[in-house]
């Protein structure tokens, strides 16, 4: 079997199991496994697949036709340009938390000469290592709840090759009594009831990343009372959220922050996707 006939068979294999992306996924499965670009891919479709890269390919096609998702069964996943290794024990990064990062970045451009961040249920670390890296200047902190998340965001800072202070707890508990010039969080917001009800692929991530209690906003309650306690004077506060909850988000914010500005960014689909407020 050539590249461009396995591509083929993977591709109908996938969309026969209700993957939404079957060609996409199938492209990435085979330019890891065969360590070559898409161009590559491309070019030399009629290369034959190696006996051992088709054994690997045949157990990743099946494990991606049970509802895995393929970042889990790459080991990875690309977030503002940078790699970041994820397992079930994270949450995947994706496109719309980068709306997050961006508007980050813009406030860390008048934050100060060494403005301290913090990244609350960071996860992977995507959101405060992506910022560790592209934006050089800033002191990253990253905590979790969870220890094994800990231990892929440790693994991701030194892959990327930044510097940041892991800490261990339950949102500000992390961190005592430390103020900051900037708080980033992607906290759990997916209302419980609705948690039997997604897609089969997010049913693989992890519960805790995701659970944001009965209305999805036990998070955001919780952040919202205790921000100014950890907030410096001019500082942000910049939180995604889920769809149609970004009213709800702001009315807690300006409710328990004084805020000299606050208000929601949208993502490339329009979507109100960030909430945010300085103090």
């Amino acid at each position: 079997m050539n590249i461009s006939e396995w591509l083929a068979h993977a591709a109908s294999q996938l969309a026969a199991s209700g993957c939404p992306d079957p060609r996409i996924d199938a492209r990435w499965m085979a330019e890891d496994t065969l360590g070559m670009s898409r161009t590559e891919l491309k070019f030399e479709s009629d290369r034959a697949v190696p006996p051992e890269a088709l054994e690997r390919l045949t157990a990743m096609l099946a494990r991606r036709c049970a509802g895995e998702p393929v970042q889990y069964i790459l080991g990875s996943a690309d977030f503002m340009g940078l790699k970041f290794e994820v397992s079930p024990g994270v949450l995947i990064p994706r496109q719309d938390t980068e709306t997050l990062v961006e508007a980050a970045l813009i406030a860390l451009q008048g934050a100060g000469e060494r403005p301290d961040v913090l990244d609350l249920c960071t996860g992977s670390g995507c959101i405060g290592l992506s910022l560790a890296s592209l934006a050089p200047h800033a002191r990253v902190t990253l905590s979790d709840a969870s220890r094994e998340a800990l231990e892929i965001a440790k693994r991701n800072m030194h892959a990327l090759g930044v510097k940041a202070d892991l800490r261990h707890g339950d949102l500000f508990a992390a961190v005592g009594r430390a103020r900051f010039d900037l708080i980033v969080s992607n906290p759990p917001y997916i209302p419980r009831g609705d948690l039997a009800e997604l897609q089969k692929e997010v049913q693989y991530e992890p519960r805790m990343a995701l659970d944001g209690g009965p209305d999805g906003l036990d998070f955001y309650r919780r952040i919202a009372e205790e921000a100014g306690a950890h907030l410096n004077p001019g500082g942000s506060i910049y939180l995604e959220v889920g769809i149609g909850q970004a009213p709800a988000v702001l009315e807690l914010l300006k409710a328990h922050l004084t805020c000299l500005e606050a208000g929601t960014i949208r993502d490339l689909n329009g979507i109100e996707r960030v909430v945010f407020a300085k103090v």
